[in-house]
């Protein structure tokens, strides 16, 4: 039996990046000094609930953590899929921490993914499931997936502390991704959303909308942001209220924006703070979550800030042939994705500034990256 060779790694930073990487690098990993020096030292529950999801979405993987969770031991199998799975998010990250990496490795699955998550749908930290729904999805339709078979659906809604929310979310397999020139932004034609309340009263989503709309409407006609208000179980077990808004452009790009107000996850505040402090009044949120969506068309690119790193990753995963993207400002993570790109998969981009409209224009030649395990009907 050969000795596993091992790719040493340390810290903590974009951990579910890189474990995704070495999945689909196959390429096993031990990454040490995760947290040493602060109070709770280790892996965090939301990364270990991570690398549970791995567990069962993946056939024949090893994963071995120390007994203070500061070094982990990572050997990739084989990306399976499967149908029915369900697993637990937790409450300490939203479920959109565990969407982006999932939609990249269920592509290149051996069979189709279908997955119930359980956990918190919105919040202000994580893109929502909103978000994915009508931004995230659509993005894949560039490189060559079939939108028909890719459904998010929500079946409740969860805000911190303690979620409740379930999305069931179905990918197809590819064989492989197709190259993409996308570098046109196009002009703004239309801007859609969805406000949600669960546990306070439907008033709160009116008053989001039209807070909203006093901002959008100077600037074009076709605004319509809809209003899901959720009761009863499906409202999940905690108050809360938020907002998501996208942008669509006249080139088929999708620029979004989202945040959630609630009381804050688990263990930020103890019980006593909890019931003095005072959510913002809606009618602000609204506002300034049109000027965020603003912001991130005034930026430019194909994708908003939140998504460049899965852009890039998409880009670098295409077949060996060039693609061009166009982005407003790189972000620390788009950076730091590009670093991990080049670790593992060894594609490099070259980067341009257009100093026209302070864009940046990546290229790349992808990894030519092709899923054998893939089932052919």
């Amino acid at each position: 039996m050969l000795k596993t060779k091992y790719k040493r790694l340390k810290g903590s930073q974009i951990l579910r990046q890189r474990l995704l990487l070495a999945t689909l690098s196959h390429t096993p990993v031990l990454i040490e000094d995760i947290r040493t020096d602060e109070t709770w030292p280790g892996l965090r529950p939301h990364e270990v609930s991570f690398l549970r999801l791995m567990e069962k979405i993946c056939d024949d993987s090893f994963i071995e953590i120390n007994e203070t969770g500061t070094k982990l031991k990572y050997k990739p199998g084989i990306v399976m899929g499967g149908r029915h799975l369900v697993h637990d998010c937790g409450t300490s990250r939203a479920i959109g921490y565990f969407l982006e990496p999932l939609i990249v490795l269920a592509l290149f699955g051996r069979k189709p993914l279908s997955i119930n998550l359980k956990g918190i749908t919105n919040d202000s930290k994580d893109p929502s499931v909103d978000t994915f729904k009508s931004t995230t999805l659509p993005m894949l339709k560039h490189f060559g997936v079939d939108l028909k078979d890719v459904v998010l659906k929500i079946e409740s809604r969860g805000v911190p502390p303690h979620g409740g929310g379930e999305v069931t979310l179905t990918l197809p397999t590819v064989k492989s991704l197709s190259a993409i020139s996308w570098t046109e932004e196009g002009m703004v034609k239309s801007i859609r959303g969805v406000s949600f309340s669960t546990r306070v009263s439907s008033q709160f989503e009116h008053a989001m909308i039209t807070s909203a709309r006093g901002v959008f409407n100077r600037l074009l006609p076709d605004v319509h942001i809809f209003t899901d208000h959720r009761k009863g179980p499906q409202a999940g077990n905690s108050p809360g209220f938020g907002i998501s808004l996208v942008a669509e452009t006249t080139k088929g790009c999708f620029i979004s924006a989202d945040t959630t107000v609630s009381y804050g996850h688990a263990g930020e505040s103890t019980e006593f703070e909890e019931e003095k402090k005072e959510l913002p009044p809606p009618e602000d949120i609204g506002e300034q979550m049109a000027y965020a969506l603003l912001g991130e068309i005034n930026q430019g690119g194909v994708v908003d800030s939140t998504h460049q790193g899965l852009l890039f990753l998409l880009c670098a995963l295409c077949p060996a042939d060039v693609s061009k993207v166009r982005v407003g400002k790189l972000t620390p993570y788009g950076i730091e994705t590009l670093r991990n790109i080049d670790d593992f998969l060894k594609v490099m981009f070259n980067i341009e500034a257009d100093p026209s409209n302070g864009t940046v224009v990546l290229k790349c030649v992808g990894s030519g990256m092709i899923n054998l395990s893939r089932k052919h009907s």
